[in-house]
């Protein structure tokens, strides 16, 4: 890809970011705050995903597995 288009495309998917959140309207410092706001919150949920998301899904396959009669592993 030609780097002046992945710049136009990066700057449309930014706009487009503004026009949903209607942020265009918000002051300089109130847009950074926003912003700042936004990144945190995403990111505190990407985290959480990330650590909790398969601990879930082990739990609930073991789970599905005793209830439509997998045998349980032998501790011996």
């Amino acid at each position: 890809m030609d780097v002046k288009r992945v710049k136009d495309y990066l700057y449309w998917l930014y706009y487009q970011y503004q026009l949903v959140t209607c942020s265009y309207v918000l002051e300089p410092w109130e847009q950074s705050m926003f912003h700042t706001i936004t990144v945190t919150v995403v990111a505190m949920v990407v985290y959480t995903a990330y650590v909790f998301v398969p601990i879930h899904v082990r739990l609930a396959l073991e789970f599905f597995s005793q209830i439509f009669g997998a045998q349980p592993e032998s501790t011996v």
